[in-house]
């Protein structure tokens, strides 16, 4: 089945037949301690094991990256599979046959098949006025697209378009069935400021862009003539998240597959250009750099080497200068399997691709592609070359430079000898280049490496879920006291013990309602519990944590990252935070009386001598409470 929605029933079979440590085993070899089983992490690179695998609750936990989850979720972060991908894939590898249960006839049965649908009438209809409408604007956008070498063919094989904007899209979508807000989310109509709907593009050459199947999930539109933006692209909807999608990757994956290459260039026309002309496994980033994440979905298909093919111009130069920000020892040969063979090259001339392949063919291009350097190489050469070598200003400058490009790696063989190259080309005594090598602090560039879209030209960002949630609980962390980072982790170590074990969860499910959580993501993930379990008390372990994840994208991690929810006794354990978490709320509440009471003129004397003797009882029991609360290690 290609499609469809698959039953709980048959999640649940995939689920039963999809033994955890088997299939983490298949990528990364596992060992037993205890009765859990370890490895080093799939989805970072490390020398020593910090992946944990219980092979009871068929949940796993990476203590270097804090993710975690069940199989399905493995497969969804390893592979960046969707859910529905990652049990198909399962239920493959098990031979297990999955019923569709679909809705009737063509009518899309989920809100991601409605956006989709949305989109895929949307191209239609750009494409349509492209090919047939005889005005004056889209006569100029013909005129252009063929100036470029982009018409014969190619508009009806990448469904190229034209927005006449004037609400025309708006009202055939509505004529179609489509509501407003389904046009909304899908981002290709907006509301003005009067209220009315109306079209988002508008005078514009529209470029699809489909995900790796082929299907629809936003655009970009080049205006025609003059105006700004030049190009605009689809803000972030639920179906398209610029960081994670590739234009070009549903008609590249075959030949990257084939190549063992991917060529990553920068622009829509660069790439259906280069396709044109024979060079297939070529696909563009959408107004973002270069991500993990893109890289990630490029190793799948592409199993031996991605290439930046970068501009020659000022812009390109730039771009160049930012990739240098994905290296990291997943580059040296002591990653192993998971090594990743990222190279480089600049067109020459200030060319463009498209323009390179138009004026010089496409057998040059490949030729450059074939010749292209190693990253690491390519950006100490970048580095050195900016500097006059022959006077010794220059030589001590282009050292520190070009060193500084080596800081993430530095204690890899691979490091060691690139550094022993700079050595010689500065003319200085390899000892003192290595002394300074060990001494360099490595320089994250957190927003290219996490996917944070700086170079977006919609001015938006392009955190995923957990990213966002793991960079909000890290910023806010300094400024917490010491008690609120107590009580915080009491409250995620409740939260991980009530999701591995549903039936203390069940037990607690006053406490999941009640607490007064300091952190809104555990509120949410109570609220996900208490759901899960009243649908399904008996539901196991991995199934309260898939769901949780599908409301909040960090949610395995957080999970699976408890201490405490492997404790001999995990009902005791969990007692004592309920009790621990419901002290601490008591104590808040006192102290909330307390600050009504601090200015006893603003108050009545009555109101003043209720709120003194309620402060005064809550006090008494919290004291009570306090001394029959023994600490954990003596129950």
């Amino acid at each position: 089945m290609a499609g469809g929605i698959i039953s709980g029933e048959d999640i649940q079979k995939v689920r039963e037949a999809s033994d955890l440590v088997a299939v983490i085993g298949e990528r990364s070899p596992v060992k037993q301690r205890g009765r859990d089983f370890w490895c080093c992490c799939p989805l970072h690179n490390e020398k020593t094991p910090s992946f944990k695998i219980d092979p009871v609750l068929q949940l796993w936990h990476c203590f270097g990256c804090n993710e975690g989850g069940d199989v399905f979720g493995f497969l969804m972060k390893t592979e960046d599979l969707t859910f529905p991908e990652a049990v198909r894939k399962l239920a493959e590898r098990a031979h297990i046959d999955l019923v569709d249960t679909g809705g009737r006839g063509n009518v899309p049965n989920s809100r991601k098949a409605r956006l989709k649908a949305v989109c895929a009438e949307t191209a239609e209809l750009y494409h349509t006025q492209l090919m047939r409408n005889p005005g004056e604007d889209v006569a100029a956008a013909r005129s252009y697209l063929s100036s470029r070498g982009l018409g014969g063919d190619v508009p009806k094989t990448w469904q190229l378009g034209f927005a006449p904007g004037r609400g025309q899209l708006v009202r055939h979508l509505s004529a179609k069935g489509f509501k407003p807000d389904e046009m909304v989310e899908a981002n290709v109509a907006m509301k003005a400021a009067d209220g009315k709907l109306r079209d988002r593009f508008y005078n514009r050459i529209m470029f699809p862009i489909n995900d790796a199947q082929g299907e629809c999930i936003a655009f970009g539109g080049r205006v025609v003539g003059k105006g700004e933006p030049k190009y605009l692209n689809s803000q972030e909807t639920p179906l398209f998240h610029k960081s994670q999608v590739l234009y070009g990757l549903d008609k590249a994956k075959v030949a990257m597959a084939s190549t063992g290459v991917a060529v990553v260039v920068e622009g829509y026309t660069d790439v259906i250009a280069l396709h044109e002309a024979g060079v297939r496994n070529v696909v563009a980033t959408l107004g973002t750099a270069l991500t993990l994440r893109h890289i990630r979905l490029l190793s799948r298909h592409a199993q031996s080497t991605i290439v930046y093919l970068f501009d020659g111009d000022e812009a390109g130069q730039r771009a160049a200068d930012r990739a240098l920000g994905f290296i990291d020892d997943s580059m040296t040969p002591e990653a192993g399997r998971r090594k990743v063979e990222l190279a480089a090259v600049t067109l020459p001339d200030n060319l463009d691709p498209a323009d390179f392949v138009g004026a010089r063919g496409a057998d040059a291009l490949q030729a450059l592609i074939d010749a292209a350097q190693p990253l690491l190489k390519y950006g100490i050469d970048r580095r050195l070359a900016r500097y006059d070598l022959s006077g010794a200003e220059g030589r001590a400058r282009a050292l520190t430079e070009a060193l500084a490009v080596l800081a993430p790696i530095k204690d890899s063989l691979l490091a060691k000898d690139y550094a022993v190259q700079i050595a010689s080309r500065v003319r200085a005594r390899e000892e003192d280049v290595l002394e300074q090598l060990a001494q360099l602090q490595p320089e994250r560039s957190t927003d290219q490496r996490d996917g944070v879209d700086t170079a977006s030209q919609n001015g938006g960002s392009a955190q995923t879920g957990d990213e966002a949630t793991k960079q909000e609980r890290t910023s806010s962390s300094p400024a917490l006291s010491r008690p609120e980072v107590n009580r915080r982790r009491f409250e995620r170590e409740f939260l991980s013990i009530s999701a591995q074990h549903p039936e203390i969860a069940l037990a607690h499910a006053d406490a999941l309602a009640q607490t007064q959580w300091h952190e809104q993501i555990h509120v949410t993930l109570a609220q996900s519990m208490l759901a899960t379990l009243s649908a399904d008390p008996a539901v196991s372990a991995a199934h309260v944590i898939t769901e949780a994840g599908r409301v909040l994208p960090a949610a395995a991690g957080i999970l699976t990252s408890g201490s405490m929810a492997d404790a001999a006794k995990p009902a005791m354990v969990a007692a004592f935070l309920v009790e621990e978490l419901a002290i601490g709320d008591a104590e808040d509440a006192v102290a909330a009386l307390r600050a009504q009471m601090a200015d006893p003129a603003s108050l009545a004397p009555d109101e003043f001598e209720m709120l003194f003797q309620t402060a005064s009882a809550m006090q008494k029991d919290l004291s009570r409470r306090r001394l029959a609360h023994k600490p954990l290690m003596q129950q």
